[in-house]
């Protein structure tokens, strides 16, 4: 999924609007009832580009000891997915920028470690709703600029950054999001030498490479005809979100750490931006986020861009510190 020019986005944004509604859909997805869904405005979804599957995720990665890892520079991001008993993992964003989905089994626990680009969203979800076990892929769909994920047991579709079933079958259901934020790989390796990392794909994609060049210092997201952050907050500044709370992180950069709302946020530098340069290990240093609570324990939370913050939680609070 590539940035398009201006004019292919009013191209595309046009011939949605005037086709996007449930039996439009329907051609594409004969599978998923649509009768069921929170979905009240068909226009809010978008093709990206890539159709259902087009952007191809994972199943059953393969890893290596963190110490074998040559290939990927230190200052790449990568997801820190820690699960009690089993050896801490590191999936490269430099992966999860070409597959945006991995469907793993971390000792018994089934989890979906996701990135949405086009929001900076990087969250991981257990795979578990009631006594089924789903298996996530990329529809193709965007809301809000947000990755519209499905699964393939139900066909049901997935909001990725709030964790909900949208359209189907699902409609309603929240997944469990657990702990995991992103740091550079050196920081993974400074802090769990026993850890582990994603291989390399058996894909054939130019892993490393960011076909977003250049998009977290852009005025305006892609795809996105919502409102923007209010506050005078720029629209693709990182935020962290925990809960429906957001702090800014110019603020928590400059404090370097922050004790709110009953949760200890700290940031440090080291950690290049894969929203930046062509090639992501030369991206700007954005820092690495760490979200505990005040009993030390990591909580889930998610480091996502402001204009995405304000379009899932309107009513949302922003941490400003005044």
């Amino acid at each position: 999924m590539r940035l398009l020019p201006r004019l292919a986005f009013l191209t595309i944004f046009a011939a949605v609007s005037a086709t996007a509604d449930p039996a439009f859909w329907k051609h594409e997805w004969p599978d998923t009832d649509f009768e069921k869904t929170t979905i009240t405005n068909w226009v809010e979804i978008m093709s990206g580009g890539p159709p259902k599957d087009g952007i191809p995720a994972l199943t059953d990665p393969q890893f290596i000891p963190v110490d074998q890892e040559s290939r990927i520079p230190d200052a790449e991001p990568v997801i820190t997915v820690v699960i009690e008993g089993e050896r801490p993992r590191a999936y490269p964003i430099r992966y999860l920028t070409w597959h945006e989905i991995v469907n793993d089994v971390i000792g018994e626990v089934p989890v979906a470690v996701t990135f949405c680009p086009l929001c900076n969203s990087a969250l991981t979800f257990d795979r578990r709703v009631g006594d089924r076990v789903l298996t996530f892929g990329v529809s193709g769909k965007l809301r809000n600029s947000d990755m519209v994920m499905y699964d393939r047991e139900t066909q049901s579709w997935w909001q990725q950054a709030i964790a909900t079933g949208i359209v189907g079958e699902l409609t309603g259901v929240e997944l469990v999001t657990l702990p995991s934020w992103m740091e550079s790989l050196a920081q993974f390796r400074e802090r769990h030498a026993d850890g582990v990392v994603m291989a390399e794909p058996a894909w054939n994609r130019p892993y490393g490479q960011n076909p977003y060049r250049n998009y977290d210092s852009s005025k305006r997201p892609f795809l996105y005809s919502g409102e923007m952050p209010p506050h005078d907050i720029p629209p693709l500044m990182r935020v962290v979100r925990v809960g429906g709370r957001a702090w800014p992180m110019d603020r928590l950069a400059e404090a370097g750490e922050l004790r709110e709302a009953g949760v200890v946020i700290t940031w440090r530098a080291g950690q290049a931006s894969a929203l930046d340069a062509g090639r992501i290990a030369a991206g700007r240093d954005v820092g690495s986020v760490r979200v505990r609570d005040e009993g030390g324990a990591d909580l889930p939370h998610d480091v996502m861009f402001a204009f995405a913050f304000h379009a899932f939680w309107p009513e949302g609070e922003w941490m400003l510190g005044e």
